[in-house]
């Protein structure tokens, strides 16, 4: 028996020939194999009035690649499609099964989420047939992308020489316009502020002024500071003291468009760089004993953990850091935009941690990895405990507030930390009705500063609470609006 295993990229098919035996051959398509043609009525290569029937050509630069699979199944007693778990991946098999002309209700198609010897060898050994309602969806969004970006691009070249229109990248430079817009027809207002520094028992603090009496107060400009300014003693009566104990829960898992935010704003890393090296921690890398896949499927918008990896990771949790670490399962909220086709991003094992096969990763890859690595991690342990206190200090009846927060229980920020910078804000032990002179008042102009332009984070973040656009275009989308300007 010689078996045919084809796989979307070319470092994926080596991992994963590694993983099964000589008499399986594990080819690459490189990706779509088939687009839609630019022929036909307005080039679209859709008959709208047939009822958008799609006209599907082989792409000039996989020729090669198809007549290499074409004579590879040939000789194959059978063909399993192992391309990626998404419904790009199973449109991609159903091209590769329509162009090699296999039948798609005996074709085997192979589904994983992650490149380890169990998964690959399990899903071998499980196939499923394709799913054509996955196929559909696929066909419809390329349709949809097709009709609309080659109309209005033909519409921008004529008015704006632009290069193109995209259906998700036009509502994406939209958002950033409006923004430009705001920021354009801002007019910044004046304010002031008016705080206090103090210092008992060698701690100082500062408290800001709030309210007069039960009014809260706004300092329009200065004459209105001056009048309050000279208003105030510098003795301070302590009116109320306020002390709580606060919890905060860990952070979900990373999805596609969290861990491209987080990647931007603590590593400092572009999205279409973070997705690549995904990809890479994703498809495989060799680790010295084995060539192993360190990631989950890195296309997803679910929170959701394996059982295995989740009662693996909270073994690891007690064993490593104690008991009173070990926190709950995140449950996920299900919402309607949400597809949850794929757990969340995690490593494959919690045993490999970032410091064990740092001397395999690049530098890229061992920053990215120990983020994926301590957010999973951080998920699944027990909230941070602080104890906080706040004071109201009156002056003249000129209330003002200060704030301090110890922390008293380290919990998930154990291991997410130093991607979490949480600042110990020390107050003294201070008694209502105590009386405290100021060692200085400060006065304080301000203006209203228009809202800040979109970051590359800030942008997907903008996007993905509005629904536009799925997790694996944000990277692209970006990179095209920023390659054209």
């Amino acid at each position: 028996m010689s078996h045919l295993v084809i796989v979307e990229s070319p470092s994926k098919s080596k991992t994963i020939s590694k993983y099964l035996s000589d008499d399986f051959v594990v080819k690459s398509s490189k990706g779509h194999i088939r687009d839609l043609a630019i022929s036909g009525k307005g080039g679209l290569g859709v008959d709208i009035e047939n009822e958008f029937a799609p006209h599907y050509v082989i792409s000039k630069d996989k020729k090669d690649v198809v007549k290499e699979l074409k004579a590879c199944a040939k000789k194959a007693d059978d063909v399993y499609l192992a391309t990626d778990p998404d419904r790009e991946g199973e449109a991609i098999s159903w091209h590769l099964a329509e162009v090699l002309g296999l039948d798609p209700e005996t074709t085997k198609r192979v589904e994983f989420h992650e490149v380890t010897k169990n998964a690959v060898t399990n899903a071998i050994e499980n196939p499923r047939r394709i799913d054509m309602d996955l196929v559909h969806s696929q066909e419809t969004r390329r349709v949809l992308d097709r009709i609309i970006g080659f109309k209005l691009s033909k519409l921008l070249q004529k008015k704006i020489k632009s290069k193109s229109a995209g259906r998700v990248q036009s509502v994406a430079l939209r958002l950033i316009c409006e923004r430009e817009a705001e920021i354009d027809a801002f007019v910044p207002e004046e304010f002031w502020k008016i705080d206090a520094e103090f210092e008992k028992d060698n701690i100082p603090f500062k408290a800001e002024l709030t309210k007069h009496k039960t009014k809260k107060l706004e300092i329009h400009n200065g004459e209105e500071a001056q009048a309050i300014y000279d208003a105030l003693g510098s003795t301070f009566t302590v009116e109320k003291i306020k002390k709580t104990t606060k919890k905060r829960n860990s952070y979900a898992p990373f999805i596609t468009s969290t861990l491209q935010q987080e990647a931007s704003s603590k590593l400092n890393f572009k999205a279409r760089r973070t997705m690549s090296i995904a990809q890479k921690l994703y498809e495989g890398i060799d680790i010295g004993t084995e060539t192993v896949g360190l990631i989950t499927y890195m296309r997803t918008d679910s929170i959701r953990l394996s059982p295995e990896f989740t009662s693996a990771a909270m073994d690891y949790i007690e064993k490593t850091y104690g008991k009173e670490y070990v926190g709950s399962i995140k449950v996920s909220k299900k919402t309607e935009n949400v597809q949850d086709a794929h757990e969340a991003i995690r490593p494959t094992s919690i045993e490999r941690t970032p410091e064990s096969i740092k001397q395999y990763l690049t530098q890229e890859q061992y920053k990215l990895y120990s983020l994926i690595y301590a957010r999973a991690l951080a998920s699944l342990m027990a909230p941070s405990q602080s104890a906080s206190t706040s004071l109201v200090l009156d002056n003249n009846d000129y209330k003002f507030n200060a704030s301090g927060s110890i922390l008293k229980f380290d919990g998930w920020l154990k291991v997410y930390g130093e991607y979490d910078k949480s600042k110990n804000e020390l107050l003294p032990d201070m008694s209502e009705n105590e009386e405290i002179d100021a060692k200085k008042i400060n006065k304080e102009q301000h203006f209203t500063t228009p809202p800040a332009r979109y970051t590359e984070a800030k942008l997907i973040k903008a996007m993905e609470e509005l629904g536009i656009g799925r997790p694996s275009t944000y990277a692209t989308i970006i990179d095209t609006i920023q390659t054209r300007e």
